[in-house]
């Protein structure tokens, strides 16, 4: 079976982050044959153990069978975690030299799942992806799927002491935090450490019905929810993050969710990173607050963001770090504080961040909306257009890039003279009063992405709206 026939035929193929699909489309024979390629092409030796994960939507348990059948096929041992963080599974083949899979639609609806791969070195790059494109595999009569083994708990410790070795113990005694919990795949761990480290927890929202949380794109009855639970419950804070938590959804005390790519910024800055890496969708108050030396844009997804930091580690840049607009963060260097050590973890990661502000806050005595004072006032929002065809967002962005006509024609009088265009992924105006509208294709979903950036928040939102409405009623 060659996999880009597979690709082909099922549509399940690589986005900005693993191999995703519809359910339905994701039998246990395209699981299998995904999976005897990775394997196949990052050269595992035989006899080896590989780590293997899963989110909590209702789909994942079954492709994980088939992913633990061609890794046994192989003739290697299934590292077995279960339900756990993207992020946790990534930390403990890393410091296990094993590669791993995660089996997660990250916050895709449930109607679609994926799979996450892992070199023992981190997550794989785009010539990887390449080369399981190209591969062809072999698939046995029976058995494209096993039962799944019983959970290694040392996955799950080893994540957790990852965090509690370096943040001192009662660094967040006395914080009163909501964890918006819903279908969280961290809403058990979280908590643990949360509490281990003293802040009373409350739980709400949880559910067992998956909950598609996009930290891009947060819902207009998440917003109103928060702002409810903070007037009503009075926290110092509320916490959430996407299904498979590798992407942070923190809010202050006023109940106002912080946007990704501030987040990432704050917990940058709490880390005393140095060279910064991060797509060319996130705030421009990144270079405008002058806390780094030295920022790095790339196009959108984690691979590029690990490219950049490597080309950073190589110049001979120190303390390394990532993050996107989702506000998932990536830890190039190993840091030190205090005798404390934070080992790097160059994969998105949820729970950095959040300790990160959380922890920030307190030792300066200020509530968590006050982090943010002193930044420069440009501000970011970001929507969707879901089901909108992949090929007709790349006809549109190519349009617009070509002809001003038609970019003034849908733009002109909502924005003014754009003076500025970048091409580095999708297409990026700058406008004459400083505004900035950035269109994007998913590499995930047929959905077309718009980013916003502007003075104030509420300009930034009615910008991203009004693009993508204009945009819809579009012949282009």
């Amino acid at each position: 079976m060659k996999i880009q026939d597979l690709m082909d035929t099922s549509g399940v193929r690589f986005g900005t982050s693993g191999a995703r699909g519809l359910v339905a489309d994701m039998s246990a024979s395209v699981c299998f044959a995904y999976t005897a390629a990775f394997l196949r092409v990052i050269a595992v030796p035989a006899g080896s153990r590989v780590a293997l994960g899963i989110d909590l939507r209702p789909s994942s348990p079954a492709i994980a069978s088939a992913c633990a059948a061609a890794i046994r096929h192989a003739g290697l041992e299934v590292d077995y975690g279960g339900p756990l963080p993207t992020p946790a599974l990534a930390y403990y083949a890393q410091e296990q030299g094993i590669p791993a899979l995660v089996v997660t639609g990250s916050h895709i609806p449930f109607v679609r799942n994926g799979i996450k791969f892992y070199r023992p070195t981190g997550e794989i790059t785009k010539a990887d992806e390449a080369g399981i494109a190209a591969a062809s595999v072999e698939l046995p009569e029976q058995a494209l799927s096993v039962p799944l083994p019983a959970l290694n708990p040392a996955i799950r410790s080893l994540y957790l002491g990852r965090y509690q070795s370096y943040f001192p113990a009662h660094s967040l005694a006395g914080m009163r935090l909501g964890f918006y919990e819903h279908s969280s795949v961290a809403r058990d761990l979280l908590r643990e450490l949360l509490e281990s480290l003293g802040a009373e927890v409350s739980s709400l929202g949880r559910t067992d019905d998956f909950t598609p949380i996009d930290t891009e794109a947060v819902s207009a009855a998440d917003i109103r929810q928060a702002r409810r639970w903070s007037a009503e419950l009075g926290f110092d804070a509320l916490i959430s993050t996407d299904g498979d938590a590798d992407r942070p959804l923190i809010g202050d005390e006023q109940g106002n969710w912080l946007r990704g790519d501030i987040v990432g910024l704050l917990c940058a800055r709490y880390l005393g990173i140095e060279a910064l890496a991060t797509p060319v969708s996130c705030n421009t108050a990144i270079e405008k607050s002058g806390a780094f030396q030295r920022v790095s844009r790339t196009r959108i997804g984690s691979p590029y963001v690990i490219e950049a930091m490597e080309q950073l580690a190589e110049s001979g840049a120190g303390r390394i770090a990532g993050f996107e607009a989702n506000g998932g963060f990536l830890l190039g260097s190993s840091l030190q504080h205090q005798g404390r050590s934070l080992r790097a973890l160059p994969t998105r990661d949820a729970v950095l961040p959040i300790l990160a502000l959380l922890v920030g806050a307190r030792e300066r005595g200020i509530p968590l909306s006050q982090l943010t004072r002193g930044l420069p006032a440009r501000y970011t929002a970001s929507d969707r257009l879901q089901g909108f065809p992949g090929e007709r967002s790349r006809q549109l962005v190519e349009r617009l890039a070509e002809s001003r006509e038609a970019l003034d024609s849908m733009f002109g009088s909502l924005c003014g003279d754009a003076v500025a265009m970048d091409q580095t992924d999708g297409l990026r105006i700058t406008f004459a009063r400083g505004e900035i509208v950035h269109l994007r294709p998913s590499g995930n979903a047929p959905e077309l992405r718009c980013y916003a950036e502007a003075d104030s928040p509420e300009r930034a939102a009615a910008l991203a709206d009004a693009c993508l409405q204009r945009v819809k009623a579009s012949a282009i």
